[in-house]
């Protein structure tokens, strides 16, 4: 099994800010706009003035929105036989099909997110927090659809962004288990889904980090014995393993990053327990 850190969601590339924590906790990962779209912010259940206010306006509700990930059955109204779907094309799609990736790998979503507040009915930056990296969901591949063959496609997901998209390139659609399955028993868990609150064991940046690319991860990612390391991560000199952390100075550009466990199975049971552990606080799909 593969387990791929995947950055999805605003940042200062891509809608020009992160994603907010809302004062309750609750972690939002903002769509990328996406002018293409049939999607609209406007279409999304999202607090008021939110996307107008941290765009500081250079959004609002009849901007387009690109919805993928998309694994809350809240988010629209769905067609029966609804199932989350993740579509990836261009260069990322051409880096998971090289790396191998395939039914059963792990997607863990994670995306750039920073606390707001909500003072005089706009909402604010948060000036007393930081931004960090910070994982918001999963996907376990149960089928992967080749947009180029749309025979495949069935009826309830033409209404996904990357459906119509002539413009992209190995245009590339995964559909996820009903149940993930991560070990020999059932989990009971959605093969897809939202971290609904932010845990601190949901965040990749280091607590005192002052880049939000340094890393803090379990000890046993280091790349040690002549292991593959997480992909675009090759040099020892991004990784270095402490006492009881591997730090790492993650790319800042790449959107997938894969890593093998069968060289670290320690990765397998990690995320089994991340994910046990931060789901369960409200239906996640």
């Amino acid at each position: 099994m593969k387990i791929i850190l995947s950055r999805k969601g605003f940042d200062s590339s891509a809608g020009g800010c992160p994603s907010p924590i809302l004062p309750d906790g609750r972690l939002l990962s903002l769509p990328i706009p996406d002018e293409g779209s049939n999607i609209h912010y406007g279409d999304l259940p999202l607090p008021d003035g939110l996307i107008r206010d941290l765009s500081r306006g250079k959004l609002s509700l009849s901007s387009g929105a690109h919805l993928d990930p998309d694994v809350v059955r809240q988010s629209l109204k769905r067609k029966r036989g609804w199932r989350p779907l993740f579509g990836q094309h261009g260069a990322a799609q051409s880096h998971l099909r090289n790396q191998g990736v395939d039914v059963g790998d792990l997607f863990l979503f994670f995306g750039l997110f920073r606390r707001v507040i909500h003072e005089a009915g706009r909402w604010h930056w948060d000036q007393t927090a930081q931004p960090r990296h910070i994982l918001w969901g999963w996907f376990q591949v149960a089928d992967i659809i080749n947009l180029t063959d749309n025979t495949r496609l069935p009826r309830w997901a033409h209404y996904h962004p990357h459906c119509g998209r002539e413009d992209f390139q190995h245009n590339t659609l995964y559909v996820p288990r009903a149940e993930l399955q991560l070990g020999p028993a059932p989990t009971g868990i959605p093969g897809a889904g939202i971290f609904p609150r932010y845990s601190p064991v949901l965040q990749l940046t280091a607590p005192n980090a002052n880049a939000v690319s340094h890393w803090q991860l379990p000890r046993w990612f280091y790349p040690s014995q002549g292991k593959p390391s997480l992909s675009y991560h090759q040099g020892l000199d991004r990784w270095q393993r402490c006492s009881r952390w591997t730090t790492l100075q993650a790319a800042a550009r790449g959107q997938e990053f894969v890593l093998d466990t069968t060289y670290y199975p320690k990765a397998r049971p990690w995320a089994k327990q991340l994910i046990e552990d931060t789901c369960g606080l409200e239906p996640a799909c």
